[in-house]
């Protein structure tokens, strides 16, 4: 499982069906953080529930003394959740991405669908994309401030 966070003061997210250009707007959030995720082979509700807590609690928003002191509950943030399989492209060789590590997409929707659940359990705001579906994120980046975490960087 891989998360890419991206501490923002605002974001969006509009889904569009293949049958019109007319998208609709499935997320919107005020100041938070936007996560987009992936899930490969291997990956288990265990990993799931693990990162879920691990990026909720991480101190990424700044104290009255501008240090990164303080976690998304404390600030009141929002979340903006999209999947986004093509984390998992591996571009090691050749021009074309490889996506042979990326969970297939029946299974990888029922994590991602963990994850939201884990994400709601925390009390949070969570505004979703939709699982496999062509989508446009708006984001406002604060800072910029992002982070990228998976399964071998959240084991402590």
């Amino acid at each position: 499982m891989k998360l890419v966070i991206q501490r923002v003061k605002r974001a969006a997210v509009t889904v569009f069906d293949d049958s019109s250009r007319e998208g609709r707007r499935t997320g919107d959030i005020g100041p938070g953080l936007v996560v987009l995720v992936a899930f490969r082979i291997g990956d288990t509700p265990d990993i799931v529930s693990r990162l879920a807590k691990k990026m909720v609690d991480l101190r990424i928003f700044e104290d009255a003394a501008g240090k990164m002191n303080l976690s998304l509950g404390e600030v009141g943030g929002q979340l903006l959740v999209v999947s986004q399989f093509t984390l998992y492209g591996n571009t090691r060789r050749g021009r074309r991405p490889s996506f042979t590590q990326s969970l297939p997409p029946v299974e990888a929707e029922k994590l991602y669908d963990l994850f939201i659940r884990f994400l709601h359990e925390s009390n949070l705001t969570v505004a979703t994309g939709e699982f496999g579906a062509k989508m446009e994120v708006e984001i406002i980046n604060d800072g910029p401030v992002t982070f990228i975490l998976d399964d071998e960087s959240a084991a402590s």
